[in-house]
């Protein structure tokens, strides 16, 4: 387990290297390391989600499995007046959030150290997204998906990415289950994005 990325401290050695995206228009440099997910640069699944995400002005987001940083850091360009929290368990990754926040200027974000939203105070974000960690399984997954729905505002929504072959379907049916409705926001190579709305739940009776 600690060999891949959803690891608190990934044991493989490290291999940095530095690296430049373009995301919503922003040129970001960013350092990755071996250890976390998506080393060799930034996956198909999250530009796609990148690509989707609307935000509030002044939103206040929630980066699940943020990795070392393109999805949450992106968000906190899109949202200059608000705030996103950005965490991962995987203490390597964190570390690069960290670095790569300040690297690109990048001042309206915290990043901390987190299995799943265990160390997440905060109940009533705008957004939450995430490119949630499939190689830990559906129930973490899952779990995740359980969480966030705590965590967010009535009227906030939740962004995810996820492959069809990887479970779409069935995280579907969970959002379904948790949210009600859910919006199939686009689709691109397999990766499906689903946006859930926490909406006023209809009153009893």
């Amino acid at each position: 387990m600690s060999n891949h990325y959803y690891s608190d401290k990934p044991q493989v050695a490290h291999d940095r290297r530095a690296t430049e995206a373009e995301l919503r228009g922003w040129k970001l440099r960013l350092v990755t390391d071996a250890g976390v997910f998506s080393k060799n640069g930034i996956d198909y699944g999250s530009r796609v989600l990148i690509d989707a995400i609307e935000l509030p002005a002044g939103a206040h987001v929630l980066d699940v499995g943020c990795g070392y940083g393109p999805i949450g850091l992106t968000a906190a360009k899109l949202v200059p007046d608000g705030h996103v929290t950005m965490i991962d368990i995987n203490e390597r990754a964190v570390e690069l959030s960290k670095e790569n926040a300040k690297a690109n200027d990048i001042t309206n974000v915290t990043v901390m150290q987190s299995n799943l939203l265990a160390e997440v105070k905060k109940e009533d974000f705008d957004a939450i997204l995430t490119n949630p960690p499939i190689r830990a399984g559906k129930d973490t997954v899952h779990t995740i998906f359980e969480q966030a729905y705590g965590h967010l505002k009535m009227g906030g929504a939740l962004w995810i990415v996820i492959q069809k072959k990887q479970g779409a379907p069935s995280a579907k049916a969970k959002l379904e289950s948790l949210f009600g409705r859910v919006e199939e926001v686009t689709k691109d190579k397999g990766y499906r994005i689903f946006k859930a709305v926490k909406l006023e739940e209809a009153p009893l009776g």
